[in-house]
C-alpha cells in the first residue's frame, strides 16, 4: 500500500523495557479524508531486547522501522528504513516491532490500516523524555 502527497501524521511516545529503548510512533493514515485517531499501543512496554553481545560491548544504535498496523491492531509488514549499522540492532528492533499490539487507528469512527514509523533507540542511558514515564513537553 502506498500513500499519496499530504498524509497525515500523528506522533506518541512510548516507554520500553527497563527503559534501556525509546520510541517515537509516528502514524501516516492513507486515503480518505478527516482527522484521524492515532493507534496507541495496547501494553505499556515495547517487547525490544537490547542485544546481549552488544550490551556488554557498550555499543549503542538507533533503528528506524516503518511498521503497517492493520485495522485490528495487528503488525503485518515491517521495513528498515534506517539502518543502525548493527545487523544486531536491526534484527532486535524488527523481531519485536512483530510483537507489536495496538488498539487501531481511525478516521470518522471506522479502524484504518496506518503506516508508523518507530525509532528504536538501544542506549544504556535513560532517555530524558522517558525518565519518571512522563514525556518532555507532556
Amino acid at each position: 500500500m502506498s500513500c499519496p502527497a499530504g498524509d497525515h501524521f500523528v506522533g506518541r511516545v512510548l516507554s520500553i523495557r527497563g527503559g534501556a529503548l525509546a520510541a517515537l510512533l509516528l502514524a501516516v493514515g492513507c486515503g480518505g479524508e478527516g482527522e484521524i485517531q492515532q493507534p496507541t499501543p495496547l501494553y505499556g512496554e515495547i517487547p525490544i531486547e537490547y542485544p546481549l553481545q552488544l550490551w556488554d560491548q557498550n555499543m549503542e544504535g538507533e533503528t528506524l522501522l516503518r511498521v503497517r498496523v492493520t485495522d485490528t491492531g495487528q503488525v503485518d509488514s515491517i521495513e528498515v528504513v534506517e539502518s543502525a549499522g548493527e545487523p544486531a540492532f536491526d534484527s532486535a528492533a524488527v523481531a519485536g516491532a512483530r510483537e507489536l499490539r495496538f488498539r487501531p487507528a481511525r478516521r470518522n469512527g471506522k479502524r484504518i490500516e496506518v503506516w508508523a514509523k518507530v525509532p528504536v533507540h538501544f542506549s544504556k542511558r535513560p532517555r530524558p523524555d522517558t525518565l519518571g514515564g512522563v514525556a518532555s513537553g507532556s
